[in-house]
């Protein structure tokens, strides 16, 4: 994409490659690499050819620490006002953690530290594949500021409610194992493992069916709060779509002919 200078992105094979390029600030994001996301996730969302995306950050030190506090430090001195929760009124606006109704699937690969914003990223994914060097935190409580992009909502619907707490209201950081011990991580691998266990997710994924995978993620993401039989009768968006397309007869006819299913996402 043109004018991407912080942000590495690349489409292949229905396969969105998202990778967060500063690695010498540990991927530590910027409001010009907040508006390359933003122009990003609008893409992976309007092309049909894409099923999946997969969001990294470059190099072997950090997934992302999150908000460069150096920038955000100028802007204080600058006059800037204080911001809360959300990005609302700021550069790259929505964000991947307030774009709530996001319809394709993001398994987050993260490999050294996921701090702050960059934690809240990777808990706005619906997959995280981490290396068993990874390192979870949200030292926010400790500067000052709070997660403001998700962290606090998220954190507590995702853990028990005491351990959110506890890692909330202190800034610990959680090791790998013990998130996934938590089911906050999908997968643990070695480091030398990593692209070999998120590429065979992300091939598991884009075999499947991409109406389906879509109405999935809206379905089960937008009725977790419901009452169970109100997440019944509910309306759901991609699921009216699948249910009325190509591919709700080609599943079942490919596999009555044993022949592998040509989906078309229509």
């Amino acid at each position: 994409m043109t004018g991407v200078t912080r942000v590495r992105y690349e489409k292949c094979d229905h396969v969105a490659r998202v990778t967060l390029d500063r690695p010498d600030v540990l991927n530590a994001m910027d409001l010009r690499m907040h508006e390359e996301l933003a122009e990003i996730w609008d893409d992976v969302e309007a092309d049909d050819e894409i099923r999946v995306a997969v969001l990294t950050g470059a190099g072997d030190r950090a997934f992302s620490v999150g908000q460069d506090l150096k920038e955000r430090a100028r802007r204080d001195a600058a006059g800037t006002p204080p911001s809360s929760f959300g990005s609302r009124g700021q550069p790259g606006w929505p964000r991947l953690t307030e774009r709530f109704g996001f319809s394709k699937p993001v398994v987050a690969r993260v490999d050294g530290y996921a701090l702050g914003g960059g934690f809240e990223l990777a808990l706005a994914c619906d997959l995280i594949i981490a290396t068993d060097r990874a390192v979870f935190g949200l030292p926010e409580v400790r500067l000052g500021l709070i997660p403001g992009a998700g962290g606090v909502f998220r954190l507590i619907r995702q853990l028990p409610q005491k351990v959110a707490m506890a890692h909330l209201l202190t800034g610990r950081t959680l090791p790998a194992a013990t998130a996934q011990a938590y089911g906050l991580v999908t997968e643990v691998v070695p480091a030398a493992a990593l692209d070999e266990c998120v590429d065979g997710w992300v091939a598991d994924l884009v075999a499947s069916a991409p109406l389906s995978v879509r109405a999935i993620k809206e379905a089960a993401l937008s009725s977790v709060d419901l009452p169970l039989p109100d997440a019944f009768t509910a309306r759901y968006r991609w699921e009216e779509r699948r249910r009325n397309s190509a591919d709700a007869v080609e599943g079942p006819r490919a596999f009555a002919a044993k022949r592998a299913p040509r989906w078309t996402g229509r």
